[in-house]
């Protein structure tokens, strides 16, 4: 198609996308659209379009975003002498725009950007873009805002990964940019001049400072550029681009790039004075709210930055926390907010020993640490004053939606952090007395005409957020905490509060004095709490699992009242409000108690806990197999849950294994008739796992019938859960000799079936759980029982497969094909395994230049970058195990690759770190030439095919090329 052709479909195609009645029109025109910039003559029509000046903005937008794009990802496709075409098209463009429209002006100047990003400054020309500008400003000082603009995206874009530059070009670029430092900045200062620029210009100074380059903080401190922003703070109407250079040069002043704090100590006694004349500002009720919340972020930064010098505990520092406390006070909380992540930086250096460490002795750093909580006391005492009124449920909080509620919830997690925080420097019983009063005054208003229970819901919210800071034998506050607890009326929100209460001081009502006697009003307050609403029921569960867990022994004697809560709750004896999760706390509860009985009572417990679970689903299986087979999953579940959870936290192994042996017909029915069912079996094996797991060598005779059950139905049903239990079973009895036989045959004919289903990668696709939880168990088998499994038949059928699957783009099932594969190459680091290195070898060395080849291609784009260690790791075990001949599959993996894609020095540099990190050298110096390596195979689309087509993952065996 010829140029002019396609320039009018292209607008055609524009004017379909805004502009046509049709969805599916739209839609056809938008993919046209998006395949046609991927094309070479996208370069070509979208200049020239942008050229035309007929073009109206649709398509202005279009082609500036297209020709940006190209430049960004796609710049290689074009011969080398069309760069200078190129960067004079886009200047010329800039010029055109440079009264905008903004958005195009915007394009062209990130295009141009990206373009230096690219080139080198010596093949730029004019000794590189940044004195080119100059060089054009003073030449067109007409043209001086599209400029500017692009002066102020060209740091950004040092920092842009969308930008397809080699890792080593994109550093040099920084170093350009850095080096070019002054002359940027005296740019910018001569554009001061032009008054309607000075936003602008401020706006890209700030971007300059990000750079972090290390400028003397004695050279800004009289700069003109930060004199004029300083200045431009105190001016009636706020300028956000003199808040955000004075934000960046707070930021700046304490980088370490810039030479930290000691070296930058002129400018920040330059700008802390002037940010500090702002504070008045933050009580203006005149001020625009926009405006406080600028003056707030520029006191926050400081608190953020200067953290370490505010430690100190100066005068002068003082007056910063004064002033933070004064945002923290702010009505709209997010900015109050803002300072929130300054109390805890303070709170972690106030608390951590090692900050004093240059105090020198014990005694030394000791005294200096008080002397520092001493100084903070009195401001974590307003704070806490302050947060704490957040958490108040607002007045229509019937009517929140779903959103609403959620940053609610969202603004009372962070209260308890800062809470958290104030209980670590001024001690939890401390806190928990102003809590107190707070708490009293509230309770008090639940007794007015109104019967207003949020004031007190939040002061108990606030008294539960710092449980963990509170002594347990505290004997103050908390015994009359526990006493206010009744008095309160039974809202469901408050109730839910009450509850979680209960349960965050579990501990304390097992270790203070009064803490027990107190234990049934709180369990009068639970039960009401499971009759009242979802929300207090689920909360009281919980509270419930919390209190039998840390009372237990206490609780041992009291197992009659504990079975009959339970059935009043569980059994529909009660109204429970609670879930089936819910239930299942209760169930924890009790079997964490009967854990602290004698073996024998503990046997009469299990089994009466059990017979209250089983006897729903004898019903189920009395009434023959088509009503079990009807069942909904959810029916039978809810009782087998209870079983795991009973086989997990009662820990009486022999008690467990009774169960299970009394229980297993049932079990057995259920597999048999259910085994289609994937929930039903999740839950099924889940229970089983945990009986296992908790009985041990103790479940004789059961374990064999288990197993045989699973590995006849996995071959029908490829149950992934099927495999898990095997590995659980491999875990606990995987070196028992008198096992063997059977765990032989089971893993044999599991693998071997696995290994049909998992023929190519599509089948890994579709069945990710069972690629996952197949090579878990084929780890677990080099683990614990590499005599049974690298021997056998279907040790080098496995390894074929996960050769298949080391693509799968699944991340469990990833990490487990990659994890298998690693376990097998370091067999030799297991005393066990050491003895089978040579039939490990027999199976991998044929096959070694393929899963290097494979495991190269993973990395250079084959898997998401965010697998590339488990990836490397799997490389460098690889490359230990076999040394120089993994070496050599390395480097005729990484030939295979064309050099238009990678270069010889990035292959080099890549080998050399892999063959340091197998000589054992730093395992962390591998990783950042990996990454490079990734980087440059995926900085484009085109490039990524390339290296993808040459190293084809998905062939097993690639014949060498004559």
């Amino acid at each position: 198609m010829q140029s002019m052709e396609l320039q009018n479909t292209v607008k055609e195609a524009l004017n379909a996308l805004y502009h046509h009645p049709d969805d599916a029109v739209r839609m056809q025109a938008d993919r046209w659209l998006q395949d046609f910039q991927r094309t070479i003559d996208a370069w070509q029509v979208a200049d020239n379009l942008l050229h035309d000046a007929t073009s109206n903005l649709e398509t202005l937008i279009f082609c500036s975003q297209t020709l940006r794009s190209k430049v960004q990802r796609d710049f290689e496709e074009l011969p080398s002498e069309a760069f200078r075409q190129l960067r004079d098209s886009l200047n010329n463009l800039l010029k055109k725009f440079h009264k905008g429209p903004p958005i195009v002006r915007t394009q062209i100047s990130i295009a141009v950007a990206a373009l230096a990003v690219h080139v080198p400054a010596e093949d730029w020309g004019d000794g590189g873009i940044v004195n080119s500008l100059r060089d054009e400003m003073n030449s067109h000082p007409e043209y001086i805002p599209g400029f500017l603009e692009l002066l102020t995206v060209l740091p950004e874009e040092a920092f842009n990964y969308k930008i397809a530059a080699r890792p080593e070009r994109r550093r040099h670029f920084e170093k350009e940019l850095t080096s070019q430092m002054e002359i940027a900045l005296n740019i910018l200062t001569a554009c001061l001049n032009i008054s309607e620029l000075k936003e602008q210009v401020l706006e890209a100074f700030a971007s300059w400072l990000r750079l972090k380059h290390g400028i003397p903080g004695s050279v800004l401190a009289t700069h003109p550029l930060v004199l004029t922003a300083l200045s431009s703070l105190n001016s009636d109407i706020l300028s956000e681009a003199s808040v955000n250079v004075v934000s960046e040069l707070i930021h700046y002043t304490a980088s370490g790039s810039s030479g930290g704090v000691s070296i930058q100590m002129p400018l920040i006694q330059v700008i802390v004075p002037q940010v500090m004349s702002l504070q008045a500002q933050l009580r203006d009720s005149s001020k625009d709210e926009e405006d406080v919340k600028a003056i707030a972020r520029l006191f926050a930064d400081m608190g953020d930055s200067y953290v370490e010098l505010i430690a100190t505990g100066s005068n002068e520092a003082m007056m910063i926390v004064n002033a933070l406390l004064e945002v923290a006070s702010l009505p709209e909380y997010d900015i109050a907010s803002m300072t929130f992540n300054f109390w805890h930086s303070l709170q972690v250096i106030l608390t951590k020993r090692n900050s004093n460490i240059s105090f020198g002795d014990e005694a030394s750093i000791e005294a200096e640490r008080n002397r520092r909580l001493q100084v903070f006391h009195q401001s974590y005492e307003s704070l806490v004053s302050l947060v704490s009124s957040r958490v108040q449920y607002p007045q229509d909080y019937q009517d929140l939606s779903y959103e609403d509620l959620k940053e609610f919830k969202q603004t009372r997690y962070a209260v308890a952090d800062v809470l958290s925080d104030a209980a670590s420097v001024l001690g939890g019983d401390a806190t928990l007395q102003i809590l107190y009063m707070k708490l009293v005054e509230a309770i008090s208003c639940c007794g007015n005409e109104h019967n207003e229970w949020r004031p007190a819901e939040a002061a108990l919210f606030c008294i539960r957020a710092i449980s963990n800071y509170v002594s347990v034998v505290e004997a103050n506050v908390m015994p009359q905490v526990m006493d206010l607890l009744s008095k309160l009326p039974h809202q469901a929100q408050l109730l839910q509060t009450v509850c979680l209460i209960i349960g965050a001081y579990s501990k304390w009502l097992d270790a203070a004095l009064s803490g027990f006697s107190k234990l049934p009003l709180v369990i009068d307050i639970l039960m009401s709490g499971m009759r009242t609403s979802e929300d207090s029921a689920a909360a009281a569960a919980l509270a419930f699992r919390h209190i039998c867990d840390d009372c237990r022994k206490k609780l041992c004697a009291y197992c009659k009242q504990l079975f009959h809560i339970y059935y009043t709750a569980v059994n529909g004896e009660g109204s429970f409000k609670g879930s089936a999760e819910d239930s299942l706390h209760l169930v924890e509860a009790l079997s964490m108690v009967i854990t602290e009985l004698p073996p024998e009572s503990a046997k009469d417990a299990l089994e009466e806990l059990c017979s209250s679970i089983v006897t729903p689903l004898q019903e189920v299986i009395n009434q023959g197999p088509e009503v079990l087979e009807k069942k909904h999953a959810r029916e039978l579940t809810v009782h087998i849950d209870r079983f795991a959870y009973i086989f997990r936290y009662v820990n009486h192994p022999g008690a467990v294994a009774d169960a299970i042996h009394r229980l297993w017909p049932i079990f057995k029915a259920i597999f048999d008739l259910r085994a289609w069912d994937m929930r039903t079996m999740e839950s099924l094996c889940r229970a089983c796992k945990y009986a296992v797991r908790t009985s041990g060598r103790f479940m004789g005779i059961t374990i064999g019938a288990m197993l045989e059950e699973i590995q006849g139905l996995y071959q029908q049903h490829h149950q992934p859960c099927f495999l898990y239990l095997s590995s659980e079973v491999i875990k606990i009895f995987g070196s028992e000799p008198s096992c063997a036989s059977y765990l032989k045959n089971m893993i044999e004919a599991l693998f071997k079936h696995t290994t049909c289903l998992l023929t190519n990668i599509k089948e890994f696709t579709t069945r990710p759980d069972i690629a996952d939880d197949c090579f878990l168990l084929a780890s677990r088998c080099i683990r614990y029982c590499p005599q049974l499994f690298i021997p056998s038949a279907v040790f080098p059928a496995l390894v074929e497969c996960s050769m298949i699957g080391i693509t799968v783009q699944h991340r469990e099932a990833s990490n487990s094909v990659l994890t298998f594969l690693s376990d097998i190459f370091d067999l030799a680091k297991s005393s066990k395994g050491e003895q089978f290195l040579s039939i490990r070898d027999s199976v991998i060395i044929p096959r070694g230049a393929s899963i290097t080849r494979i495991l190269v291609a993973a990395l250079a784009g084959a898997l998401p970058s965010s697998r590339l260690e488990t990836v490397a790791y799997a490389l460098l075990a690889l490359t230990r195990a076999y040394g120089m001949q993994a070496l050599e599959w390395a480097k005729e993996s990484v030939s295979l690759i064309p050099l238009t894609a990678v270069k010889e020095v990035e292959r080099s540099r890549f080998l050399k770190a892999l063959s340091d990190a197998a000589s054992g050298a730093d395992v962390n110096a591998l990783m950042v030439p990996v990454e490079e390596l990734s980087d440059v195979c995926r900085r484009n689309r085109t490039v990524q095919e390339i290296v993808q087509g040459a190293l084809k993952p998905l062939e097993l065996n690639m014949l060498p090329v004559s």
